[in-house]
This record gives structure tokens, sequence and C-alpha cells, in this order.
């Protein structure tokens, strides 16, 4: 008696909308939730999700992540090289300006308000409600809550409130979900909130309570925030440098040839189509100073071509017809002819690529630990404000209580505690991947850490990949080492060869 076993597939997805390590660990866990998934793990920095189980199902999967207020477009064919180094930049610089531009509206105003603030505390200036002052502090803080906190209002909305396309009204499609940005956008806004009943009680009633204002508190903390997220996204672009640079690598356009002569070079015919566009078995032209665009065999021609990118070879390989070449590497002599093996968007380079970016979305156990305390995170300081405010409130002093339970959600901001170790893969991955190491997963990043001793098993390919010039050797005594060099200098000018 023999039992049928499924073979677990994977799926790939893109996920957006996700601002926070919560974000990601509430898209993660409503995927693990579903039947048939084995594992699933969503990396905001990549803003990807990769599903493994038996008998996925994509709509199913889409539509639960659309109900915790993301968006998902399954990946169902490998990207080319352009396109992909296309979305990858464009999402970045969206991003980084993004926060660029909420830093700068929420800091210009603050600093402003801030300094407003002590100058007129050293002066004895009054502050209280109805002054100049007070009423430019409120302006002030409306501006930066309208343009820096409309992200993270949005954000804490979606993560409370489910997809607009499920039915019902709003009440009937409570969650309560909370993410980072919950905590942000519930600290400003208590700050301007309480600040503004402050205001308008001093202002039109007549026993004024003096109290202070917190206007510019509430701006500081979405400009200070916002800050932090645009130097994140900067450092996320610049970890993200390495998949960059080894997609731009692979040439946009090939020759493809039409007709040829193998006897006769004038009847060559090309026409230059977009790599992606190549296919199994298609006969390609490679001139020299040109990079291969896709894995193939050398047909016709032989040159040296410099394969340092994957081999980490230094010196330049001789192919002739029947050898392989692999995309990416770069053709200095002569002027082949190769039969494509692998199609457009499955090359060297793209695989490369993608387990660079496998390893960046993977997890390391460390990392594990935090997105779970990360999905605790958010509803455990939101019950230690309420009991602060309460408890305060209880004690007869509920001014006391609403400023404490601000300051609870403001210190509890910063979402460090599921970024600092994603970020740290990132960045380790990307710069072994710039010296050659491409690093599988964050788990083997993390066992690497532990290593004491690295064993080569082989010799002479270790080097700096810059050959030099060692040693001038004249045999002849009437010519100089430096004479020498000149005349091997003329006569390497025209060439094309690395070593030259």
């Amino acid at each position: 008696m023999h039992t049928l076993t499924t073979k677990p597939s994977t799926l790939d997805l893109t996920v957006t909308g996700m601002h926070c390590a919560s974000c990601a660990a509430n898209v993660q866990s409503a995927i693990q939730s579903l039947p048939g998934v084995s594992n699933a793990s969503v990396s905001l920095l990549n803003a990807r999700a990769s599903v493994t189980g038996e008998s996925l199902n994509p709509d199913r999967i889409i539509s639960v992540i659309r109900s915790k207020g993301y968006d998902a477009e399954p990946i169902t064919t490998a990207p080319a090289p352009a396109e992909l180094l296309s979305d990858i930049e464009h999402r970045q610089h969206t991003n980084a300006s993004l926060w660029k531009r909420r830093a700068i509206i929420g800091l210009s105003i603050f600093i402003p308000l801030e300094i407003l603030h002590w100058v007129a505390h050293i002066n004895s200036w009054p502050v209280h409600a109805g002054t100049p002052i007070s009423i430019i502090q409120l302006i002030g803080a409306t501006a930066v809550l309208l343009f820096a906190g409309a992200g993270f209002y949005t954000s804490a909305w979606k993560a409370a409130i489910a997809s607009a396309a499920e039915s019902g009204p709003i009440w009937s499609r409570l969650r309560g979900g909370t993410n980072m940005d919950t905590l942000i956008a519930l600290g400003a806004t208590t700050a301007y909130v309480y600040s503004l009943t402050i205001f308008f009680i001093d202002l039109f009633t007549t026993n004024a309570t003096h109290q202070p204002l917190y206007f510019s508190e509430s701006a500081a903390l979405l400009g200070i925030i916002s800050l932090g997220h645009w130097i994140e996204s900067r450092a996320t672009s610049s970890a993200a440098s390495a998949v960059r640079e080894l997609l731009q690598l692979q040439p946009d356009e090939a020759e493809l040839l039409t007709s040829a002569s193998s006897s006769d070079s004038q009847n060559i015919q090309t026409r230059r189509i977009p790599s992606a566009s190549i296919n199994i078995d298609d006969l390609l032209l490679v001139r020299p100073g040109a990079r291969i665009p896709v894995d193939g065999v050398v047909t016709q021609g032989s040159s040296d071509i410099d394969e340092s990118i994957v081999t980490g070879e230094s010196l330049p390989i001789s192919k002739f017809p029947d050898s392989s070449v692999l995309a990416g590497s770069m053709n200095t002599t002569g002027t082949l002819t190769i039969r494509a093996t692998t199609d457009g968007r499955n090359t060297t380079i793209a695989r490369i690529a993608d387990l660079v970016q496998r390893a960046q979305s993977s997890k390391a156990s460390i990392q594990r630990l935090a997105d779970r305390v990360a999905s605790i995170f958010v509803p455990t300081v939101l019950l230690i404000a309420l009991i602060t405010v309460t408890a305060w409130s209880i004690l007869g002093d509920p001014t006391t209580g609403v400023i404490s339970a601000v300051t609870v959600l403001i210190i509890s901001c910063p979402c460090a505690l599921g970024l600092a170790t994603p970020m740290a893969v990132m960045v380790g991955t990307g710069a072994a991947s710039k010296k050659g190491i491409l690093i599988k997963s964050a788990a083997a990043l993390e066992l690497a850490g532990n290593a004491t001793r690295i064993v080569f098993d082989k010799t002479g390919t270790l080097t700096t990949g810059k050959p030099a010039l060692i040693e001038i050797t004249s045999l002849d005594p009437e010519i100089s080492s430096d004479e020498s060099l000149r005349l091997a200098a003329s006569l390497n000018a025209p060439s094309e060869h690395p070593i030259a």
C-alpha cells in the first residue's frame, strides 16, 4: 500500500501598503492561518511575501491580505532584469521621497514653534490660550497633522478597519487591528486634542485653567518619526544596491541574428531586441566590449571572456565553439555568435539577484522572536496607556493621567524593535553579494556569525580580482625596464583585453 503525498508548492507575491514591522507581522499571521499554508515569510523591506504549502489558492491568500488593509499581486512569471530593476528603484525612490517630504514639513514647522516656545519662556511672554503665540502653535500643529500625519493616520485606519471591498458599514468592519503607526497617530492626536480642549476652555470660559499646551510636541512627534523613516528608507535603498548592481550587469538589449553566412562576416544581419524577449535557441551576436545578454553556448568565433562577476576569477577565460558563456560576463577581444540556453528572464544574473532577494527576505531566529514581540507590542502599550490615564483619574488628577498616557504612547513609537534585525540582514547580504559572497538565507548568515575558522578546499582562486604588474624583465640588456613597459603599453593601447 502506497501513500500519495502532494509536493509543497511556493507562491510569491508583492505586498503593498505595509509601513512597519507590525504590518508585516499581521500579514504573515493572516496568511499562516489559512488551511494548507505550512510557512509564510513577509518582508517589509522588499514588499514581498513567500508562501509555502499544499494546494495554495492565490485568490484566497490575496483576499485575506486585502482584508487586513493591504494589497497584493502574485508573481506569476519571473520579471525581466530591467523590469525588476525599474520596480526596485521606483519603489525605493517613491518611499524615500514621501518620507522626505513629510520630515521636511514636520521639522520645518516644529523647529520654529519650539524656538518660539523657549524664547517666550525665557522672556516670560504669555503663552496661554488666546495669545498670539498659542494661536501660531495651533495653526502650525494643525498643518503638521494634516500634511505630515496623513500617512500615519491612513496606515492606522487600514489596520483598524477592514478593506472597503468588504460589504457593510464601517462599524461592522471594525477588526481592532493595530500597528506601530497606531501608537504614533494616537500619541500625536491625544496631545493635539488635549491642547485644543484646553485652548477653547481657556478662551471661552471665565475659569481659565492656564494649563500648558502641547501643540509643538504633537508636531515634533510626527516630524521626528518621519525623519527616522526617511533615514531608514535611505539605508534600505543603500542596502538593496547590491541587487540593483547585479541586475545592471545584464544588458537591456541584445543583437539577434536574422541571417548570417559562416564564411562572409559582411553578410551578417542583426536586429536589436530587448533581452527579456530572448528565447531558448535564439542566435545572438556579441561584439567585443559588450556584455553577454543570456546564458548560452558559443557557436562561432573565439574570444576571452571576463566571468569574474560569477566565478571571481580575475583573469579572462578563452572561449571557443561549444564553450558555455554566462549572462553578464564581459566579451573582451573577439566577436562571438552564441546560442541561448535560457530565456532572457531566467539568466544566471536574474537567478543570483533572486537568491539575494530571497536571502534578504528570509528571517533569522532572532527576527522571528522580534516579529512575535512586535505583534503584541502595540496592544500592550495601548493597555498600559489606558491603565495610566484610568489610575490617575481615580486618584483625582485626570490631567496628569492624559499627559502620562501621551508620554507612554510617544516613547513607544519607534519601530526599531521590528526593523533592526531585518535591516541588519539586508545590509549584511547586500554587502556580501558586492564582494561575491552569496548568502542563502538569514539563518545561514546568523550561523556564519558564530564561525571562528574558514577552510577553503582549493588554492589559486582567492584573489583580489585585480591583476597587478609585479616585475618587468627585459631580455635585451640594452633596453631598460621602463622602455620595455613603454613599448608593451604602446602595442596594447588598441586592445580591449583587461590585462592590456
